[in-house]
């Protein structure tokens, strides 16, 4: 996942957030993309970098000469670094709910 991705995740979840506490009007935009395509392409894009990690990975240790260390070493930082912020865009997704949750009616 890129930086601009999660940029706009998170962006998505402060005006969410925004929204429940009436700060801010709802988003009327018909071109606007869902919470939830926006969530699945996210996810979408932290599996295809690790799945090109992992594919370098195999190229390297099966002795391909147009892979070098630098760039298995690169892309497997890359994917490792958009599973963790992934994993923290979840963390926050579910004490969200769970916040949500526990409100009184």
């Amino acid at each position: 996942m890129s930086t601009p991705e999660i940029n706009q995740v998170l962006a998505q979840m402060r005006v969410m957030a925004a929204q429940s506490q009436g700060a801010v009007p709802a988003m009327e935009e018909a071109g606007a993309p869902a919470f939830g395509d926006l969530l699945k392409n996210s996810i979408n894009a932290v599996n295809d970098v690790q799945q090109a990690s992992g594919q370098l990975k195999t190229a390297f240790e099966l002795g391909d000469p147009d892979v070098d260390l630098a760039q298995v070493m690169i892309a497997s930082q890359k994917a490792s670094v958009s599973f963790q912020a992934m994993v923290q865009v979840r963390n926050k997704l579910v004490e969200a709910y769970k916040d949500v949750m526990n409100m009184p009616v």
